[in-house]
């Protein structure tokens, strides 16, 4: 079994009990990491406090050279850390490789420049005003993204001056241990960064709620983040918080409608649709309508679903057999109120594994169980419209505001209706991801942002010294 980082080294857990890893394409056990407890989160806690003084005054340029260095052995082991995502984590290889590595590689050099680039003092009048690290950072991160949502909440914090306490996810923990060897390797200092793997209810609370902890950083669902809050409130820390989506993809009558819902369904299916941001609404001029569900059919039917290890593979398996059963429960929801499931559905295409079948819904209405609640599966429903007003009131009607998408025959159209919905993205016309761009959400979909300067903020203090 794996053990715990503390204070610079590898140590076992107080629990003593261990979770099981388990390979989602196989459903056999591949590892065992330890269940932490309080104790363990104590300790990594009084560590990081420990180590806050020296790295928060280490001159940035220092700082920065450490994370440049972590950043190129990611990018030298990219490919045996992608293999170790589709193993723990089921994503496509090719996938894993391009958008599970190479992108947080992306990231965390980025941070190694902000480090020593980013303004950390100001005059304002007879005042100089000062940015600070916030001081311990609790990260807390899901299963998804499990190496980029890691460097999204960890590069920032570690370049701010912060010290850092991770809980990766029990379910996919396995890229947060190749990180935290890089980190060992190339000599961050004992304390900075500590990982206590564990359950949520468990270790993640207890970092919450630990007074020794300045700031908690949590991507996970929106329940969990409502608790995460209610327990930092406690003692008021800071609380950056990337929850749920249910972003919509609005189709306007003068787009290329066929690359448009290409790229639609490609969007919703990516990582097996468990992607936060994922257009999981499809909104089409009624006009439109038949033919997009046409064309998505088409598409989704041309999705291959199978070993994350075959380059033939669009679709791996989902992450786990709860989170199988979950989307398999939403699919049968949706016909069950009357929505026309036109591609897939629930029956499993493989033997073993936890798979579900690239699956598309017409005849979905607003107010729809699919239509409102985030499923993280490969799910896309399709809604018609009759006027613009209405395609923007159905895709600001969810209690979520995390991504979207707009596509019309000019840019300027297109970026018309962007301004006026209530989310934090918005691709135009098919723009790609940026990572050195803010990304998070409005509504229910989280607080604060991550990634580029504003990622970085977040984890800075303002003082105003009056001369």
């Amino acid at each position: 079994m794996r053990q715990l980082y503390i204070g610079g080294s590898w140590t076992a857990s107080a629990s003593g009990e261990s979770i099981e890893v388990v390979n989602p394409a196989t459903e056999q056990i591949i590892d065992r990491v330890p269940a932490g407890s309080p104790d363990d989160v104590e300790r990594a806690a009084q560590a990081a406090r420990k180590a806050f003084p020296g790295w928060s005054e280490l001159a940035p340029a220092e700082r920065g050279k450490l994370l440049a260095a972590a950043a190129e052995l990611l990018k030298q082991r990219s490919e045996e850390i992608a293999k170790t995502i589709a193993t723990d984590m089921g994503s496509p290889v090719g996938f894993a490789l391009k958008v599970q590595t190479l992108m947080p590689a992306t990231v965390l050099a980025s941070y190694a420049q902000l480090a020593e680039s980013h303004p950390r003092e100001s005059r304002v009048g007879n005042s100089m005003v000062v940015k600070e690290p916030v001081g311990v950072v609790a990260a807390i991160t899901p299963w998804n993204y499990p190496l980029h949502q890691i460097i999204c909440k960890v590069a920032p914090a570690l370049a701010a001056g912060c010290t850092v306490v991770l809980k990766p996810s029990e379910v996919a923990p396995l890229a947060a241990y190749a990180l935290t060897e890089i980190f060992a390797e190339v000599g961050l200092p004992p304390g900075v960064f500590n990982l206590v793997s564990g359950r949520g209810p468990v270790v993640g609370e207890a970092m919450a709620a630990h007074p020794e902890v300045d700031m908690v950083s949590f991507t996970g669902s929106t329940a969990a983040g409502r608790r995460v809050s209610a327990l930092a409130a406690e003692s008021v820390k800071r609380v950056a918080l990337e929850l749920g989506g249910k972003s919509a993809n609005v189709i306007l009558p003068d787009a290329d409608l066929a690359l448009a819902v290409k790229v639609g369904v490609a969007n919703c299916f990516v990582n097996a649709g468990q992607t936060c941001s994922a257009w999981t609404r499809m909104i089409v001029h009624r006009d439109q309508y038949d033919e997009a569900v046409r064309l998505a059919v088409e598409t989704a039917r041309g999705y291959r679903v199978g070993d994350p290890f075959d380059e033939t593979t669009r679709i791996g398996p989902l992450v786990s057999a709860t989170q199988r059963d979950r989307v398999i429960h939403y699919i049968n929801r949706g016909q069950e109120e009357g929505a026309r499931l036109v591609a897939g559905g629930t029956e499993p295409p493989h033997e073993r594994g936890y798979y579900v079948e690239p699956t598309v819904f017409a005849a979905v209405e607003p107010g729809m169980t699919i239509e409102q609640e985030e499923i993280f599966g490969p799910v896309l429903s399709l809604i018609p419209y009759t006027s613009e007003d209405i395609a923007v009131e159905i895709a600001n009607g969810t209690r979520y505001g995390l991504a979207g998408a707009v596509w019309s025959g000019t840019e300027e159209h297109a970026v018309a209706v962007a301004r006026r919905l209530r989310t934090g993205q918005v691709a135009i016309n098919g723009g790609r991801f940026n990572p050195l761009a803010p990304f998070g959400g409005y509504k229910q979909s989280g607080v604060g942002r991550e990634l580029g300067e504003q990622g970085l903020e977040e984890y800075l203090e303002t003082k105003s010294m009056q001369l």
